[in-house]
């Protein structure tokens, strides 16, 4: 899906395109590889499965301490990258199937949420909520009547609370309501945009991951 030549630029793909797997060197220029992994972390992104390759053996500890899938040494041998690469599949295979009846039991979504604003707490209609995003950590509520910050740590918290058919996750770092949609914007490269019915008319980004369901949501 992508290169990246710098540990800065890496951090700006992962973000961008969303992958499920990423390759990392630990010495990069601008940033290591570690430090690309804390910087996602920090910006409260849901993080792809990690594989450090490098010529270092003494960073394996720190690598695996950050809930790196493996640590592959260079010069890489062949039949140790393809049994990685098959156990890289096999979980995100996993990852993806349908979970069980059983599995999918959960608290009824919440009605009402708070909001912090100006040194307020206020009480929302979830249906009033027209997106939710994240940066640096902190997750930014819109509404039909106010903006403020949400008592959530996580975007996954928040939707996990909500209405999934409701809010739609369209990307990494953005919840959408989907009765707020207001128009579809085509984007470079056959991606979109989601135009929002807020104050500002927010172009929100939608996912390569997320296109499909778009495209069967409307009928594209």
């Amino acid at each position: 899906m992508g290169s990246a030549r710098n540990g800065l630029q890496a951090v700006e793909l992962i973000r961008k395109l969303e992958p499920e797997l990423v390759f990392l060197d630990v010495h990069m220029p601008g940033l290591d590889g570690m430090g690309v992994v804390r910087q996602l972390r920090e910006k409260g992104e849901q993080l792809p499965h990690i594989i450090f390759v490098t010529a270092y053996d003494q960073y394996a500890v720190e690598a695996f301490r950050l809930e790196a899938m493996d640590y592959l040494l260079k010069p890489v041998d062949k039949n140790r990258l393809a049994e990685t690469i098959d156990r890289a599949r096999r979980v995100i295979q996993e990852k993806k199937a349908p979970e069980p009846a059983s599995a999918k039991t959960q608290a009824a979504p919440r009605t009402k949420l708070l909001v912090r604003s100006n040194n307020r707490n206020f009480i929302v209609d979830a249906s009033d909520v027209i997106y939710a995003t994240i940066d640096n950590g902190l997750i930014t509520l819109v509404t039909t009547n106010l903006e403020g910050q949400s008592n959530y740590r996580t975007i996954e918290d928040l939707q996990a609370n909500l209405d999934r058919d409701l809010f739609w996750r369209v990307h990494r770092s953005y919840l959408v309501n989907i009765n707020r949609i207001k128009e579809v914007v085509p984007w470079f490269k056959s991606s979109y945009q989601l135009r929002l019915d807020d104050r500002k008319h927010t172009e929100v980004p939608v996912s390569r991951v997320q296109t499909r369901r778009l495209r069967e949501l409307f009928k594209l």
